[in-house]
């Protein structure tokens, strides 16, 4: 189980933004953030992995504790002391001494330590799982730094754009072949666009903030410059990749539980068998100043009826935890198949802006920049197709980041890593 909780964390790592980190902005140096040492931070400092560090030593404490005998009870007694007549004083007391406990039977003794067991045994896969969601979380805010980046590149090649439709109207009004109202018209396309670059960046520093805050950085000074996240793996239908949940996780713990379980019904099952409380001890005989021995063992009666309710609920809890694992399966296929749905339509939406539609309204922008600038043309036209080949782009990068958030979650699901996709075209 370790070796398959330790190879999915492998997998965040292969693909979903596990890109190299370089400096944004070389005016303006910062150090690098890999996506392993984000990994690495997390699992170093945030405070739900040393959360279990603490329950580990309480479970251990409760193990030792289990795994201790009954104890011994000294008790020492005086009788016919300080009464009247000849019980008046000392004179006739008796003094008894005894040394007391119980004998545990029905296997009491080890049903408690293997219930304790099972619990620090499970404590280890609870650990490895919440790792784990925490690694797809680094993911993602990852993820929010790479679509920062591309949303900036996006804004700024969409400024030089309307820069040239800016010296584009100037050069027609000095013409006189346009009215000054669309200068202005270009300008305010142009804040706009500049106003999507601002937005962009403050998304940036947001989406820096939200990653660091995992380790509890207040004032990060990092940054991280991805490959494109446009390049999208192929994966496996949902059909097989239903198979491989069984083995997630979220089910394995399942088999913890079921263990713990186990234990809590032989637990309540040794509560059948009827403890014996002995004692054994000395008594002084004043009268006669001799001694004796005393003794007495005791045992509860309908120990078997008394234990019935306990082992019936227990009982029921260990058949309700197949219920439950089945629920969980379900809804585990659920998610599966929602996330490789969007995954499917996000990549032929991706690859179809990427291979049909953005060459087309580059081509067609060209051409009607240079209509405009030969009067064949309006204004209004060629700025359309400027907006429509900003629209592709924005629209292709947020099919590819839904496709991306997508992966993540069927990497977590299924503990499989894919490399980027050949029928792109590109490297990994």
């Amino acid at each position: 189980m370790r070796m398959r909780l330790a190879a999915f964390a492998a997998c965040i790592v292969a693909f979903v933004v596990a890109w190299p980190a370089t400096a944004a902005d070389p005016a303006v140096p910062r150090r690098t953030l890999s996506l392993d040492d984000a990994f690495a931070r997390v699992a170093n400092s945030h405070p739900d992995l040393h959360l279990f560090g603490a329950r580990s030593d309480v479970l251990a404490a409760e193990r030792d504790r289990a795994a201790l005998r009954p104890a011994f009870v000294a008790d020492a007694t005086v009788e016919n002391a300080f009464g009247s007549g000849e019980a008046s004083g000392l004179g006739g007391a008796e003094l008894t001494l005894t040394l007391a406990s119980v004998l545990e039977r029905g296997g009491k003794l080890d049903a408690r330590r293997t219930l304790a067991q099972s619990r620090i045994d499970a404590l280890a896969v609870e650990r490895e799982t919440r790792r784990l969601d925490l690694l797809a979380e680094v993911a993602r805010r990852y993820l929010a730094i790479v679509a920062a980046h591309k949303q900036r590149e996006i804004a700024q090649l969409d400024i030089a754009q309307r820069q040239r439709m800016v010296a584009g109207a100037r050069q027609r009004l000095q013409a006189g072949a346009s009215p000054e109202s669309v200068v202005l018209t270009a300008q305010a396309a142009l804040a706009r666009a500049e106003l999507d670059n601002a937005r962009a960046e403050q998304r940036l520093a947001a989406a820096r903030q939200h990653l660091a805050a995992l380790w509890g950085e207040r004032n990060p000074d990092f940054d991280v410059v991805a490959r494109d996240p446009l390049q999208l793996p192929a994966i496996d239908d949902v059909s097989a990749l239903s198979e491989l949940i069984e083995k997630t996780p979220e089910l394995a713990q399942f088999a913890d539980e079921r263990r713990i379980r186990e234990a809590r019904l032989q637990l309540a099952r040794t509560n059948e068998t009827a403890d014996l409380d002995w004692q054994v001890g000395v008594r002084r005989l004043q009268a006669t100043d001799d001694f004796g021995l005393i003794g007495s063992v005791s045992m509860p009666l309908g120990g078997r009826r008394r234990a019935q309710p306990e082992i019936r609920m227990a009982e029921a809890e260990l058949t309700s935890l197949e219920i439950e694992r089945e629920a969980k399966g379900l809804a585990l296929y659920s998610t599966l198949a929602e996330a490789h749905g969007r995954y499917r339509v996000a990549q032929v939406e991706v690859r179809r802006l990427q291979n049909d539609v953005l060459p087309k309204l580059g081509q067609a922008e060209a051409a009607a920049e240079r209509a405009y600038r030969a009067g064949a043309i309006s204004y209004l036209e060629w700025a359309q197709l400027q907006s429509e080949r900003t629209a592709a782009r924005k629209q292709q990068l947020d099919a590819a980041l839904d496709a991306q958030r997508a992966l993540i979650e069927i990497q977590r699901l299924t503990g499989q890593a894919f490399v980027a996709a050949t029928e792109q075209g590109t490297k990994p």
